[in-house]
């Protein structure tokens, strides 16, 4: 069993090596610009590479990006095991990424909740509260006093909220 850094080493050595060759080595115009290797994975033994990829285009791109690859497989391989330097060259699997789809998922996701808000920012523009403009607001006279409701202050006569119980003034009760 090999350790997990020496794992990732080869990992990223197959993810460049594989790249590279995709794009200097393979003449298949099946492959070309349009593929990516987004990720590569290698068991702990270090005998199986999971190589995952995206393909820019359509359906029809996507299956010969798969053939293609199934194709080269061999290939990729043997320069994988030139570079590597390893006792076992691993087997390469190529796997579709699923990142574009999950990108493009969320993108239509977060456009729907756009609209959806501005939605509700065109019935709002308009709208007015039940009771009035602003149903809190208080009534103040010219002279900017209250007109006696209650807001939660004392009145100059009346004990404040720590006054003891039977003390009208606010002092210690019993003295």
């Amino acid at each position: 069993m090999a350790d997990n850094a020496r794992a990732k080493r080869l990992a990223d050595l197959i993810r460049e090596v594989v790249a590279e060759k995709l794009q200097r080595g393979i003449k298949d115009p099946r492959l070309g610009s349009r593929v990516t290797i987004t990720d590569t994975r290698v068991t702990g033994d270090l005998r199986e590479a999971t190589v995952f990829y995206t393909v820019y285009g359509d359906d029809e791109e996507r299956a010969q990006a798969a053939k293609g690859l199934e194709s080269a497989k061999g290939v990729l391989r043997s320069a994988v095991g030139a570079a590597a330097g390893v006792k076992f060259t691993p087997t390469l699997a190529f796997v579709p990424d699923a990142l574009p789809e999950n990108a493009k998922n969320i993108d239509d996701v977060l456009e729907r909740a756009r609209l959806q808000d501005e939605q509700v920012r065109s019935a709002a523009a308009g709208a007015e509260y039940a009771a009035g403009a602003d149903p809190y607001k208080r009534d103040r006279d010219e002279d900017g006093a209250d007109d006696g409701a209650d807001d939660g202050e004392a009145d100059p006569g009346e004990p404040g909220p720590g006054a003891a119980r039977g003390d009208k003034d606010g002092g210690p009760a019993g003295a």
